[in-house]
């Protein structure tokens, strides 16, 4: 498996809570990311992080994931500053080591009272794969997982219906830095499974996605021209823009983490986003609809579509 990134610009990061834990699962090793994050904390006026890094194995150093492995980390972090954030290394990116990890994350998660996990790595569908949905299942964590960056594509564990699968959008801001308009990104994966059926939660868009499960469930921030900025000393020598929905996965399970309602899993957490879907009056005051863009394959449209799903959040309500 391979980790969901593109490349990069800037992001305004306010601090706002979090408690319990946040774990990251990624692979192979980053052997500055404790103080990668410290210095990204120390540059936006953060305190000193709560973070441990646990390694499955005897993961080696790698360049690619050690970007990953910062990005994600510095990011939740960035939304849950409270939170206890960690970083938990598989062995290497083969499916067997990264469900390790994904278990182990599980098993910190769950000494915390609860958390969530967030998995920025996928690969393409394949029969078989809902075998492995039993490393997505522990009581008290709820798991997200990036869309992935082939646009109208579907990967997994995107495709998992017992992950939040987030997908990507691009923010255009104005010369002062102010919010102008959010679109689809293009490059986003979203799309039907082929292997996993609709998920109850799901029932309400049913007409759309037919008996099959629909990715993603919401989406965040992720454009390689609206990239993020992250501290990465291993590969980037300091400070480097990122983007892909490798971005996005860490940032919404930050801001859930924040929101601190804790479900006691994924489909009460996703159950609870497409309640307020369903209503109306929630629905326009908690979520941004979407409308503009697309994903290459499937356009942004009103309402629930293959693009960013529900949307992307604008409050605390319903996460």
């Amino acid at each position: 498996m391979k980790p969901t990134k593109g490349c990069p610009k800037t992001s305004t990061i306010l601090p706002n809570g979090g408690t319990k834990a946040i774990a990251l699962v990624d692979a192979f090793d980053n052997p500055d990311a404790e103080t990668d994050l410290q210095t990204f904390a120390s540059a936006y006026g953060y305190g000193t992080p709560n973070f441990t890094k646990v390694k499955v194995g005897n993961p080696p150093p790698d360049h690619n994931w050690a970007v990953e492995e910062s990005l994600d980390i510095e990011y939740a972090f960035g939304m849950a500053p409270h939170a206890h954030i960690y970083l938990v290394e598989a062995n290497s990116n083969s499916d067997t080591d990264l469900f390790a990890a994904e278990d182990k994350a599980t098993q910190l998660l769950q000494g915390e009272g609860g958390g969530e996990a967030s998995n920025s790595w996928g690969e393409g569908e394949f029969s078989g794969e809902n075998a492995n949905d039993s490393h997505f299942k522990g009581k008290g964590v709820v798991y997200f997982a990036s869309s992935g960056d082939s646009g109208g594509q579907v990967i997994y564990p995107s495709a998992s219906p017992f992950v939040v699968s987030v997908g990507g959008t691009y923010i255009s801001r104005n010369s002062s830095g102010a919010f102008v308009t959010e679109t689809g990104w293009s490059d986003a994966g979203g799309g039907p499974s082929q292997f996993e059926s609709r998920p109850n939660y799901q029932n309400v868009i049913k007409k759309i996605v037919g008996t099959h499960r629909g990715t993603p469930d919401f989406s965040s921030e992720a454009s390689n021209v609206s990239f993020v900025i992250i501290y990465n000393q291993f590969t980037c020598g300091g400070w480097c823009g990122v983007g892909g929905t490798s971005v996005s996965s860490p940032t919404v399970a930050g801001i859930v983490n924040a929101a601190g309602t804790f479900n006691s899993s994924t489909a009460a957490e996703n159950g609870e986003a497409y309640k307020d879907y369903g209503n109306a009056t929630k629905y326009k005051k908690d979520w941004r609809d979407v409308t503009a863009g697309s994903n290459t394959v499937y356009a942004c449209k009103k309402g629930w579509e293959f693009c960013t799903g529900i949307g992307s959040p604008i409050t605390y309500k319903g996460k």
